[in-house]
């Protein structure tokens, strides 16, 4: 097997060798279309030359001989001087990548060639164009000098001509542009341009394969998760001109609207041109409906080859074609990038169309874009006034008045105005605050900074790390560097989307796909298309899907989402705000007493969350985590209280109350609270706390039953390392559990697990699960310990590093890290079976709503995934495209 294949020896199905465009003309070379002759050099010569540095082995002899095999059928030697073959050259890695090198085209015109182009065309005009239109791809691309310097030279000569438009340059102007290109490659390359056409040749491949590891390339890579060590094909193929004169040009072409989804002609097209012209909009195109008038035939003949490419590939297809003289050629052609709306819409009119079945609907679009669909969108017509710009942290579009605290935000918002909560950072007390804001924006933290994982989990638009911003939260404002100040109460607008911040209010749309999935009747081909396919998706989805939710409200809109259960209510939210001085009470307490007084005050607002959480999910399980942070949040900072005490002592006016409070801070403090007293630790430590909340929980359920309800609680101890942890604490709420049902006169159906969030768990998962009703992996923490750092801190000192060496190709924080996190995962899945066949099994970390991380969790048997309210739908989804890619790979083999 060589490096090397003409256009006829390969097919569709070799995107991996071929890559996506030497595979598809391939494809259309073997169903006769009329495809200019080439051959296709393989991803695998490019690995190996990346790899060696040079190129392999063998590959120049077997290029000469497709070269020479392509010389034949044309009848035409490369560079030829009375009659020169001309080729162009493409990348083409398996997946699209707008990041790689751009085409160049006219390889093999020289001095003396340009002059056989010219007697053969019997056309001086278009030889001096082709000429100098390889000068200036070939300069801009492969040698890579910036393309301003060939765009002012060719501005110059419009200008010096008296026109805007380059079909008024005439032989004599494109001759004088041909010679100051040549000037421009000898001035920044410290050599002429290449005359030997092989060269040329041989250069542009060259070009080509170090175009995979240019930084557009890799960042396109990262964002769209595409491996690192695919490596580029190269395309090589015999000119067709669109610069011929006026019954030739280039175009480009859509089977279907990528923009709605709709059908129609769809494209553009451009007389006497070539394809870049088409894109670079050097001059206004024709519609594809008003090609027909310029030239019916080439039209009629597109519209034909466009519906036959449709019905092959199943699917819409983006097409490249040129003209040449009136006869139609087919450069490229790909299934077609389209939006979430056209995704869905599409997949649907296939399916009613009878070119797929609802398998292959549901497998065509994607979580990501049903995401898209979900989030308020900026009226992208309006005008705006940009002020910043950060992290796209949680999509969506918010507009409110900018506030620097949760007090005010909370306040605010219960007026009735929109708020936007603006923070340098934010932590666990600014819930509240986050809660009522319709966004939220920061100057500091990345993607996984707690902003924006908060925020996401609410479903809230959040931009994080707006570096030009400084925030001054006690002048409560903040500056942008170099500009204007915004105060509280100004408003603003933050896309979540794009991460960019504007002044005043930007108009917004609602999402017609949350109003639906929120219960409103819709009358909207797309809300319908959703529909249709989400039905399909639950109905061969095996993963059960359950909601993040710690209130009655999000619980409830959870079970409207479609979710099956709540799979993490965390309790040590139900502790802010005004409760919050209960447990600063609970903490300083100097005697059981004084403890107890204070867990006596929580107990019966605890016990109000837990009832109305569980009429909200009514027959459907619902996970409760007992505390689990350090204490130490709950209470004031350490060195803003260590200033406050000192000041008043300064003045006088210490306050007992506030030196107390130091000394419990003081006591309390961590060096590393993500390691210290927390979780079961903490239950243990203050067996009263954890002995109150399953009290109020189980009072709860009781309480429920007895009105008719059924609550299905299941109490999830966090932390646990040792099966004797969890074997106090599981001891403490059995007994609880005892006295409620002999004090209500009810038999409660409840269960006891653990989280298991810690390596050890994950190792004697064997041993816990003896212990244990069910475990739930959170991942969050687990990927913390697994990796040895905190999600706070890592993401802005060492992450960007990390993508470029190609460590990460997406956070660890964001998407599971398959190998080793998910390694523990699985272990700890099949060693708790093991001890326990029946033994139920979910995740509660972010994980649980990313696409990619919920394909393993269904692979590895998870019985369920669990993700905020908002990403619910887009578990559903990916958990029925799960089961169907599986049984189609079953299917073909694969």
């Amino acid at each position: 097997m060589g490096f090397v294949f003409d256009f006829s020896a390969g097919n569709k199905d070799q995107r991996d060798l071929l890559g996506g465009k030497g595979a598809n003309l391939a494809e259309m070379t073997n169903l006769g279309l009329p495809v200019p002759p080439g051959f296709t050099i393989t991803t695998e010569a490019c690995r190996a030359y990346l790899q060696d540095g040079g190129d392999p082995d063998g590959l120049a002899e077997e290029v000469s001989a497709h070269l020479g095999a392509l010389e034949e059928k044309m009848g035409r030697r490369l560079g030829e001087a009375a009659d020169p073959l001309l080729v162009s050259v493409r990348s083409g890695a398996k997946f699209s990548m707008p990041g790689m090198m751009e085409t160049v085209l006219n390889i093999g015109l020289n001095d003396e060639s340009v002059a056989g182009l010219a007697a053969q065309s019997d056309d001086e005009r278009f030889a001096q164009d082709s000429y100098r239109r390889l000068l200036q791809m070939f300069g801009a691309t492969v040698l890579g000098i910036d393309g301003e310097h060939f765009a002012e030279a060719l501005d110059d000569a419009k200008r010096s001509r008296g026109t805007d438009n380059d079909l008024d340059l005439d032989a004599e102007d494109l001759r004088g542009l041909v010679a100051t290109f040549k000037k421009i490659v000898e001035e920044h390359t410290g050599r002429p341009f290449p005359q030997d056409p092989r060269e040329q040749l041989d250069l542009a491949v060259r070009a080509v394969f170090d175009s995979w590891n240019t930084d557009r390339a890799r960042l396109y890579r990262r964002q769209e998760r595409i491996p690192e060590d695919l490596g580029t094909a190269v395309n090589i193929q015999a000119m067709v001109f669109g610069n011929f004169g006026m019954d030739s040009g280039s175009g480009v072409a859509f089977t279907r609207d990528p923009a709605s989804g709709n059908q129609g002609e769809y494209g553009d097209y451009l007389q006497n041109a070539q394809g870049e012209d088409v894109v670079a909009g050097i001059r206004n195109t024709v519609s594809l409906a008003d090609f027909g008038d310029v030239d019916r035939k080439s039209h009629d003949d597109l519209m034909a080859i466009m519906t036959r490419l449709e019905r092959h590939y199943r699917d819409m297809c983006d097409i490249e074609f040129t003209v040449e003289r009136g006869k139609l050629w087919m450069l490229q052609t790909r299934v077609g990038k389209r939006t979430p709306e056209a995704a869905f819409r599409i997949a649907v009119h296939m399916v009613d169309e009878g070119l797929i079945g609802l398998d292959e609907a549901v497998l065509r679009v994607s979580g990501a874009q049903l995401a898209q669909l979900m989030f308020p969108r900026f009226d992208e017509s309006a005008e705006r006034t940009l002020l910043a710009k950060g992290m796209n942290a949680s999509p969506g579009a918010a507009v409110g008045k900018a506030v620097f605290d949760s007090d005010t935000a909370v306040a605010w918002a219960e007026r009735g105005e929109d708020v936007v909560l603006v923070r340098k950072e934010t932590n666990p007390d600014d819930l509240r605050g986050m809660v009522a804001a319709q966004g939220i924006l920061t100057s500091r933290g990345g993607k996984t900074s707690h902003a924006a994982v908060v925020a996401r989990g609410m479903g809230r638009t959040c931009v994080c790390g707006a570096e030009s911003l400084d925030v001054d939260a006690r002048a409560k404002e903040f500056r942008v560097r170099d500009g204007e100040t915004v105060r509280e109460g100004d408003v603003i607008s933050i896309d979540g989307t794009t991460g960019e911040v504007f002044a005043g209010a930007v108009p917004v749309s609602a999402s017609l796909i949350v109003r639906h999935f929120e219960g409103e009747k819709i009358d909207d081909d797309l809300v319908s298309a959703v529909s249709r396919i989400m039905a399909h998706a639950d109905g061969a989805r095996r993963l059960r899907v359950r909601a993040n939710s710690d209130t009655p409200e999000d619980s409830a809109r959870a079970r409207r989402f479609g979710a099956q259960g709540i799979g993490l209510c965390r309790t040590e939210h139900m502790f802010l705000g005004d409760r919050r001085e209960l447990v600063e009470r609970l903490i300083v307490a100097e005697d059981e007493a004084t403890q107890e007084q204070a867990l006596a005050a929580l107990l019966p607002l605890q016990r109000q969350d837990f009832a109305e959480i569980f009429e909200a999910m009514d027959g459907l399980p619902v996970t409760i985590r007992l505390i689990d942070p350090p204490l130490h949040e709950f209470l004031p900072d350490l060195t803003e209280l260590s200033v406050k005490v000192a000041l008043e002592e300064e003045r006088g006016e210490g306050s007992e109350r506030d030196r107390v409070l130091l000394q419990h801070v003081r006591r309390l403090h961590e060096q590393n609270p993500m390691l210290g007293l927390r979780g079961v630790r903490l239950g243990i430590q203050i067996p009263g706390l954890f002995e109150m909340q399953a009290r109020a929980i189980l009072e709860a359920a009781a309480d429920y039953t007895a009105a008719g309800g059924r609550p299905l609680p299941e109490i999830m101890i966090p932390l646990v390392a040792s099966v004797r942890e969890l074997d106090v604490v599981k001891g403490t709420i059995l007994g609880v559990a005892e006295e409620v049902q002999a004090d209500r006169g009810v038999r409660l159906d409840f269960s006891v697990g653990t989280m298991i969030e810690l390596p050890r768990a994950a190792f004697l998962a064997d041993r816990i699960a003896g212990s244990a009703d069910f475990f739930s992996f959170g991942t969050n923490d687990l990927t913390q310990m697994a990796w040895g750092f905190s999600r706070d801190d890592v993401e802005a000192a060492f992450f960007s590093r990390y993508f470029d060496h190609g460590i990460f190709d997406v956070s660890p924080f964001e998407s599971l890290d398959q190998l080793g996190v998910g390694g523990m995962v699985e272990m700890g899945t099949t060693k708790g079976r093991a001890t326990k066949p029946n033994l139920k099994v979910g995740v509660c970390g972010e994980h649980g709503g990313d696409p990619r991380s919920i394909h393993f969790f269904d692979d590895v048997g998870l019985d369920y995934v669990s993700c905020s309210p908002f990403r619910v739908p887009v578990a559903r989804l990916e958990a029925g495209r799960s089961v169907l890619a599986q049984r189609g790979a079953s299917r073909t083999g694969g």
